[in-house]
């Protein structure tokens, strides 16, 4: 069986726990709290020297780190992924574009504000929140015509930017002003096997 090290506040890690979830792939869900510095131990850093959340361990003992990595791993050959190669290519381009520029923005704001350390990046905060709201904008415009990120059907495009978008609120982004985002929020939660960020019942 697959094992998935995990973070349940992490959006990164809950992209794999719900793409997962939605392939009806059964899995061994082994928590780390990385607050506690979990994975920063010699036991954790063998499997993965980076460190981070989430790492997918394979029934053959190999390990692949990196969210979109995982993903891309895991949807290969299904419904998440399409076969057509310029698709395929723009899923990519989505993938990069949540860890270049949404996630350090909308994700990193929320982790101070779960960590109680907003006070000390203060100086930081503003600055954050716009480039954050610049990559909302992007993303509205370019939903405002269609229904999902790539192509005609939900992807692991959707599912990697998902993650981090529905709890941007949590750090302070205010949501109401981009409809087309509310809209595309609302079919991701409906789509079969869809759960929580804070699911637990693995």
């Amino acid at each position: 069986m697959l094992r998935l090290h995990d973070f349940l506040e992490s959006g990164n890690g809950y992209k794999v726990r719900l793409l997962l979830t939605q392939l009806e792939i059964p899995f061994e869900w082994i928590e780390h709290d990385i607050l506690r510095g979990e994975t920063r131990t010699p036991t954790y850093l063998a499997l993965n020297p980076n460190g981070r959340i989430p790492l997918l361990e394979l029934e053959d003992g190999k390990c692949l780190a990196e969210s979109n990595a995982i993903q891309w791993y895991l949807a290969e050959g299904t419904r998440f992924l399409p076969d057509e190669r310029f698709l395929r290519a723009q899923v990519l381009q989505w993938l990069f574009f949540e860890q270049y520029s949404h996630e350090p923005y909308i994700a990193v704001v929320r982790f101070w504000a779960h960590s109680g350390t907003l006070d000390e990046h203060a100086d930081e905060i503003d600055a954050r929140r716009a480039r954050g709201h610049e990559a909302l904008a992007v993303m509205e415009n370019h939903l405002a015509p269609r229904s999902w990120f790539v192509g005609d059907a939900a992807s692991i495009a959707d599912i990697g930017l998902y993650a981090y978008t529905h709890v941007a609120a949590e750090g302070g982004f205010d949501l109401s002003a981009y409809p087309a985002i509310q809209s595309w929020l609302h079919r991701v939660r409906t789509l079969p096997g869809h759960i929580p960020i804070d699911f637990q019942s693995f």
